[in-house]
């Protein structure tokens, strides 16, 4: 039976801090799509943007910000979809049940995934917050923000002119964040029980703002979806790194100095970075892109140490049982004997094959063995390092978890990169690759679950799940997201580690030749 939309002249039409702005409803949801929270110049902090008379519509998504390269298709495992892109890309959507101003729902702002790189807040079909809105009654958030060389190039030694441009794209969600604050009640929301979630880069960022000061207050809760990585071991170029990089790009486009860089188109601009970094790269140097330390971030928390504020806010942190481990396929597994499976095994640990299935089966009772060799620890041992950070500083509760379910794809895939968001947005409908009948409902209701009950309280608990104890030092809970989910007791350290000493991979994006 179809839902009723209703779009008109003055309805539905709410009230921001600079005017007037009309959505569309369609069954139970207000959807807005589109909205302008800043204003930047090219590596310039966010303003404010101008006030408007009349009614301005929010019916289409904003511009996404430019990528470096073009997108790719990327269909049954991940589904994506491209949007036109501009440099004037702070633009943020919002789906809610309410536009009552006294409503106060529990809002969830989503940063997406893409490294510092890539991405879009509508890169991915599951994005779409209609569902996850209803289920939870509470606002759903998504924004647009600078990447790559408009959101994370480092010009600071040029002038104060571009004091911060190392982390416009973490102003531009501090400026979102800002507009969510003074803007929100328009839509239903609680200005004062704000959660702010991610996956990968995305889970970076929220990660980066619980290391901003700028940020404080703006959201009270937070959510880490394979976004933490090894501190210092993050890619990206050192200071002297970064000059030599822009004076490079300065002398390949025939500038006079650094303020050209502001103008020329950005086609240009990627065309000249990518001609300069291979000498950056015969240095030993990184050249990925991600916040640097400065007066206004303090630095990645596995470097540097918790901030005082981040221990006053609740977190969930994890990763998927495989990330890139899914490029290891291993079609119908299930239907090979203990001996083939230990044989693919050995074929990736050696010697160690068998210390190594004995492992596995501590941690992952049930599993076919052969999953041991998808295993990742890229994600999952900062993870690790962090929970115990957080445990010795006391504080706000930690919440752990693995998201460990396989796939139906090829007789049986591990939990790959991304392979919980559809879980968390109560989408898992819209990507047909994660649906297992009898099992896709009862898990999506309890990831969704717990995290529209940790926005609304900061605790995963929910009728759906059991048991999930914060993570404490001596008693260090893991919820197991799978086809039967519970909580595991320093399950995975001993494995994880071994992963890393016998099969180290480098971090994506970085340079082979880094010096370390």
């Amino acid at each position: 039976m179809g839902k009723e939309f209703i779009c008109l002249p003055d309805y539905p039409v709410a009230e921001t801090t600079k005017g007037k702005i009309r959505g569309f409803k369609f069954g139970s949801t207000f959807t807005f799509h589109g909205i302008k929270y800043a204003n930047a110049a090219r590596f310039r902090m966010p303003e404010p943007v101008e006030a408007w008379d009349g009614i301005c519509d929010a019916l289409a998504y904003g511009y996404t910000a430019p990528l470096m390269d073009p997108g790719r298709p990327d269909g049954i495992v991940t589904p994506h979809r491209f949007w036109p892109e501009g440099e004037d890309c702070q633009y943020l959507n919002i789906w809610t049940q309410s536009l009552d101003r006294g409503a106060k729902k529990p809002v969830i702002v989503w940063i997406h995934g893409g490294a510092y790189v890539g991405g879009s807040s509508v890169e991915m079909v599951a994005y779409d917050g209609t569902a996850l809105s209803e289920f939870g009654d509470m606002v759903v958030v998504s924004l647009n923000h600078r990447l790559n060389l408009l959101g994370y190039f480092d010009l600071s030694s040029f002038g104060d002119r571009y004091w911060n441009s190392a982390n416009l794209g973490q102003a531009d969600i501090v400026a979102a964040l800002e507009w969510v604050r003074d803007n929100i009640e328009a839509f239903g929301g609680d200005p004062d029980c704000v959660t702010i979630f991610g996956q990968s880069g995305g889970g970076g960022k929220v990660h980066d703002l619980m290391q901003t000061p700028a940020a404080d207050g703006l959201f009270h809760r937070a959510i880490i979806e394979s976004g933490m990585w090894p501190g210092a071991g993050m890619p990206h170029s050192d200071p002297q790194g970064w000059r030599e990089i822009a004076e490079g790009m300065i002398a390949e486009l025939g500038l006079d100095g650094p303020g050209g860089l502001e103008t020329v188109p950005y086609s240009e601009l990627v065309r000249a970075y990518k001609a300069v970094i291979p000498a950056q790269h015969e240095k030993g140097n990184n050249t990925g892109f991600a916040p640097l330390p400065n007066d206004w971030f303090v630095g990645n928390s596995l470097d540097v140490g918790l901030t005082e504020h981040a221990k006053t806010i609740p977190v969930i942190v994890g990763s998927t049982f495989a990330e890139f481990g899914f490029g290891f396929p291993i079609g119908n597994k299930d239907s090979l004997s203990e001996a083939e499976q230990m044989e693919i095994v050995r074929g990736k640990y050696g010697e160690d094959a068998e210390m190594m299935v004995e492992l596995f089966r501590k941690a992952y009772p049930g599993k076919s063995i052969v999953d041991v060799a998808a295993l990742e620890y890229f994600f999952r041992e900062p993870t690790i390092a962090y929970l115990d950070m957080r445990a010795a500083a006391g504080g706000a509760d930690t919440f752990s978890y693995v998201f460990a379910l396989d796939s139906a794809l090829n007789g049986g895939t591990p939990a790959w990169h991304c392979a919980e968001i559809p879980f968390a947005f109560h989408n898992v409908d819209l990507v047909p690759v994660n649906n297992i009948p009898g099992v896709t409902e009862k898990l999506e209701a309890q990831v969704a679950g717990a995290w529209v009950n940790f926005a609304r309280t900061g605790n995963p608990a929910n009728e759906y799940l059991p048991d999930w104890p914060p993570y404490r030092t001596g008693s260090e809970a893991t919820m197991v997201f799978d086809r039967e989910s519970e909580a595991r007791y320093d399950f995975d350290r001993e494995i994880v580690a071994n992963v890393k000493r016998l099969k180290p991979m480098p971090s994506p994006g970085s340079n082979p030749k880094a010096k370390k």
